[in-house]
């Protein structure tokens, strides 16, 4: 078995890897990140021209944790969270530094935050998650719905983590040769093949209670994982127009985020799952 091998349970039938080419598209960042920043100017603008008195939002009944995606840290969603801040939305990091580890470790610390959170606010927790961020924290959701009152995934392919492309199978592969160099805290063969892989992959696409909310933000363009393995059928599926990447900092993914987690309190108009 050679270190880029995955188990076939995740790359099930009717699913495949991202064409070669396809990650050309994620250059697409660059625009989204230039639209946040004009978002961004303009909403400031906005704000100087608003009264104090009535800038003030009203507080969700639930505090949001955010969970980035694989070999990625908190750091990658500051944007968002800053902009759900704005939004009124009370934000918590995950406290992962590098998503990098045993996927069934990072679950288990990402229920330790829930614990923490939940007791520190004396409340339930809505979850944020990017890619592989979203599918861990599906996992904990039906494993744990004292916890968790709802979920929003962005380009997590929970129905096939497999059906990735092959610069995600690179980075794999040197975890995996990593691991087995000695290197702790990094993803591990059976990670990606073994059991631990196994059941990762049955805990991402356990039921959930009805208590749980669900929302699946996808993408066509998504250059790095198959759009079609975002879509859970338990979740409710809403289209964006963004890169893989850009998901974490698009103003329209935001939107859609912010829709999610506070649909009473969003002016987003959704035409058939699909944000404009």
């Amino acid at each position: 078995m050679t270190p880029t091998t995955l188990a076939d349970f995740l790359l099930p039938d009717g699913f495949e890897r991202p064409r070669v080419h396809a990650v050309l598209g994620e250059g697409r960042v660059i625009g989204e990140a230039g639209r946040y920043a004009l978002e961004a100017v303009h909403l400031r603008g906005e704000r100087r021209h608003t009264p104090y008195s009535h800038r003030a939002t009203g507080r969700a009944e639930d505090p949001v944790m955010l969970v980035p995606g694989f070999m990625a840290g908190d750091g990658t969603l500051a944007l968002m969270r800053r902009a759900l801040q704005q939004q009124g939305l009370r934000t918590y990091r995950s406290h992962i530094r590098a998503n990098v580890g045993c996927t069934l470790d990072v679950a288990a610390q990402m229920e330790m935050r829930l614990e923490s959170i939940a007791e520190r606010r004396g409340s339930l927790v809505r979850i944020v998650g990017h890619s592989l961020g979203g599918m861990l924290a599906r996992g904990v959701a039906a494993r744990r719905p004292d916890l968790v009152s709802g979920l929003v995934t962005m380009g997590s392919p929970m129905l096939a983590p497999g059906a990735h492309h092959v610069s995600l199978s690179a980075s794999v592969a040197m975890l995996v040769r990593l691991s087995r160099a000695g290197i702790p805290g990094v993803m591990a063969e059976d990670c990606v093949s073994g059991t631990c892989a196994r059941r990762s992959f049955d805990d991402g696409r356990a039921p959930l209670a009805d208590s749980v909310d669900f929302t699946a933000i996808y993408s066509r363009r998504d250059g790095i994982v198959d759009w079609r393995a975002c879509i859970d059928p338990l979740a409710t599926p809403v289209e964006v127009r963004a890169s893989h990447v850009g998901m974490a900092i698009d103003p329209r993914v935001i939107a859609a985020v912010t829709a999610a987690l506070r649909p009473a309190f969003s002016a987003v108009e959704v035409d058939r799952g699909e944000i404009a």
